[in-house]
């Protein structure tokens, strides 16, 4: 009986044994064959060896099958630990009491070769809870979806159990898994290679619509990695994919990715990893990229080449730009209805052909490069900022694919009201896009450029009607008419003069028409001019200055902080000499510190003393633009939709006037010329015209009041505005304390729409004393 109780410790069926019977726990001795010669008390205490013998023969045989099917190498290597370390200990454990038994040990063999069953149960006594908690690990690594990371939560957090036995086997296996983690983040982080096998459990995972791009899976991703963290990761894994694409054309980029002394940091750390020292170390890692070999790849001048191209042409600096956008938009929309409406009396399909397709939209923005090319005359062929922009700018129908974006690009878009600006330009939805070159893209996401886009679709469609209303201007007839008397003999004769007296009372006649229309549109006009100043003088051009002088500079010297005396405000030395006379000598300490401080600047320059690697860079971007999309009102619903329904309304009343004026001019040829249109009621259609720019002006004038007065609530509300950002600074602020970064960007306190109001407030007409009537 004592070898048969030996074998089965050892992971050997045993016909001593049997499982239990449902709802018993373990394993139970043999049943009625046994019944004379086992007694009960020897029953009771073989049925926990029994239980230990069976929790031996499952570990081993699950433990096997995970080593070698399991998708996750963590869990692989977790279970072969098991297995090695745990199962061999125990098996040891059993030859080293069967060693003792045969040694005749006095622990465990009695007088007359006596073995104790009591004995032998009590050497494996402090081996039932711990096979317990491995067989635990082993079912939860046997759960449908059980990924690396899940494992390594569950292990450290069992570090935390109490039981020491328990809490030494967690410890090793969590440093095997540890160890299994690291060996696939230093294939990415040091050589930039995703895992050979087990890529789908790693956080870092290829993109399905391009091979070339990454993307962080924050579930693969264990508790103790920070959000930062991992993107340094993701940041630090594709630049190294980039610069062993690029060795291939650069042969000074090769042999840059050898990283012995970060792949012996690594190597070094302890087990368990520790959340802040593993940040330091992969912050360390990427400064040493960063300083090596991404200068070469990510040189400052094509950073600061791309924001000056996304500032003119997305942030509408060039206002050329949108001007001849707006003009080759508007005549490929009236070229189409022209078309169509000669092809309505062929066929009866002439809505169809309204619809714009890709090529149309590209050839829009073709032809709006050569209208800039033509207003720059001679000038044209030195303008590398339109040359890069014909490159890289893309007109695109716009298609939603909201199921691409990760978690954190989700977030940032989500925060912009999604008021459909983009629909303005061609009646359809229609973004301007980049196509971001390789080296750029380090620092510059797709969810950078969307805001961008976002952005351009918002301001571009303010710009847009203001073009309209002001081309309004350019229709001398309907703005005033002067009629010359008819040529001699006919001018002198009293038919002559009652022709030019006709022709005047009908253009007074029209002007009183027109009349309010005018005064409507002079106000949409000032509206949008004001709003338009505000939003580019006061808030884009603020904060993009301050981020280019954190960029070139390190700082941001006119931002505002209160422990900073900007340099400006600073006496000249002369001052305080004149100031001090009375103690010389506080006047020569101060004039040897000032002159120390000026020799330390001119040795470290802003530039050096503030490098800025392309993760810290694309931080800071990211900021500056969650900044510039607040100041610009653009995350205000309650602003953008009133916004775009009186755009709306502005290009419903050019399109009246326009249409207005073809029906003046229709009877002028009818009641002047003779030419008469049989399938047109000219009087009934003025009619339903002038009925429509009504409701229109009214319209116009609320949308205006409606949108000042949400002004005024973000007005009174500026201050929980102020605080939200920073608190989301000061986060931001310990995010990088913790990763030890210094130099943070801190965006510039512009805006206030105070400003705003006290310009649109000039007048009674926005105040609500006037009715249209008046006008």
């Amino acid at each position: 009986m004592l070898h048969e109780i030996l074998l089965s410790l050892s992971g050997h069926p045993s016909p001593l044994f049997r499982l239990g019977a449902p709802g018993t726990h373990g394993a139970t001795l043999a049943g009625a064959s046994t019944e004379g010669i086992i007694t009960p008390s020897e029953r009771a205490l073989l049925a926990s060896l029994a239980h230990l013998g069976d929790l031996h023969i499952k570990l081993r045989s699950f433990t096997a099958q995970i080593a070698a099917q399991h998708a996750s190498v963590i869990c692989r290597a977790v279970a072969a630990a098991v297995e090695e370390i745990h199962l061999a200990a125990f098996q040891r454990k059993v030859l080293e009491v069967e060693e003792g038994i045969l040694r005749r040990d006095a622990g465990l063999v009695g007088a007359y070769d006596v073995v104790p069953l009591t004995a032998v149960v009590g050497e494996f006594g402090g081996w039932t809870r711990r096979m317990e908690w491995l067989w635990e690990v082993v079912q939860f690594m046997m759960r449908e979806r059980c990924t690396g990371a899940m494992v390594m939560d569950r292990l450290r957090g069992e570090l935390q159990t109490g039981y020491r036995d328990v809490e030494e086997a967690a410890r090793s296996l969590v440093r095997v898994a540890e160890v299994a983690w690291l060996k696939q983040v230093s294939a990415w982080i040091l050589y930039g290679k995703l895992p050979s096998f087990g890529a789908d459990d790693f956080f870092v995972q290829m993109a399905e619509e391009d091979e070339e791009e990454y993307t962080c899976n924050g579930s693969l991703l264990p508790s103790f990695v920070t959000p930062s963290t991992a993107a340094s990761m993701l940041f630090v894994g594709r630049s190294l994919n980039q610069i062993r694409v690029k060795s291939a054309e650069d042969p000074s980029l090769r042999g840059t990715d050898h990283l012995f002394t970060q792949l012996t940091q690594l190597a070094g750390l302890q087990h368990p990893l520790d959340s802040a020292t593993f940040s330091r170390t992969v912050t360390d890692i990427r400064h040493y990229l960063s300083r090596t070999t991404l200068q070469r790849l990510l040189p400052p001048a094509k950073v600061l080449e791309i924001l000056q191209l996304l500032r003119d042409f997305f942030l509408l600096r060039r206002g050329e730009f949108a001007m001849a956008l707006t003009q080759q938009a508007d005549e490929k929309i009236r070229s189409r209805w022209r078309r169509a409406e000669n092809l309505a009396y062929e066929k009866r399909d002439g809505l169809a052909n309204v619809v714009i397709k890709d090529g149309e939209v590209a050839a829009v923005l073709a032809r709006t490069w050569s209208a800039m090319g033509s207003m720059q005359g001679e000038h044209a062929e030195e303008d590398e900022g339109l040359e890069l922009a014909r490159d890289l700018l893309r007109l695109i129908l716009h298609k939603s694919r909201s199921g691409s974006k990760t978690p954190t690009a989700a977030r940032d878009l989500t925060s912009i009201a999604p008021t459909p600006f983009r629909n303005l330009l061609f009646s359809v939805p229609v973004v301007l896009t980049l196509q971001i070159p390789s080296p750029l893209d380090l620092f510059l996401s797709q969810s950078d450029l969307q805001t961008y886009t976002a952005i351009n679709s918002y301001l571009l469609s303010l710009r847009r009607a203001h073009i309209r209303l002001t081309d309004l201007w350019k229709i001398t007839s309907l703005r005033r008419h002067h009629p010359a008397p008819p040529a001699p003999p006919y001018g002198s004769t009293r038919g002559g003069r009652a022709k030019v007296l006709l022709l005047r009372q009908r253009h007074t006649s029209r002007s009183n028409i027109l009349r309010n229309a005018w005064a409507t549109a002079s106000a949409a006009i000032f509206f949008l001019g004001e709003t338009e100043g505000y939003l580019q003088t006061e808030v884009v051009a603020g904060l993009t200055e301050g981020f280019h002088e954190w960029l070139t500079t390190g700082e941001d010297e006119h931002h505002d902080d209160p422990l900073k005396v900007p340099s400006s405000k600073q006496p000249p030395l002369e001052e305080n000499n004149e100031q001090q006379d009375d103690d010389m000598w506080l006047a020569k300490s101060t004039s040897s510190h000032l002159s120390l401080s000026d020799e330390h600047e001119a040795s470290n320059p802003p530039s050096s003393r503030h490098p800025h690697d392309p993760q810290t860079l694309a931080t800071a971007h990211r900021r500056y633009l969650r900044t510039l999309t607040r100041r610009l009102l653009l995350t205000r619903q309650s602003f953008t939709d009133p916004l775009y329904e009186l755009v709306v309304h502005i290009d419903r009343l050019v399109a009246l006037v326009h249409r207005l004026h073809a029906v003046w001019t229709a009877a002028d040829l009818e009641s002047d010329v003779g030419v008469v249109d049989a399938f047109v009621d000219l009087s009934r259609e003025e009619r339903d015209v002038q009925r429509d720019i009504r409701g229109v002006e009214g319209r116009v004038k609320r949308g205006i009041e409606g949108l000042i007065a949400e002004l005024r609530q973000l007005e009174a509300g500026g201050a929980a505005v102020w605080a939200e950002e920073e608190e989301e600074g000061e986060a931001e602020e310990d995010e990088a304390n913790v990763m030890g970064e210094t130099g943070r960007y801190v965006p510039r306190r512009v805006g206030g729409v105070d400003r705003l109001l006290m310009k649109l407030d000039f007048g009674s007409w926005f105040g609500g004393e006037r009715g249209n009537d008046e006008f």
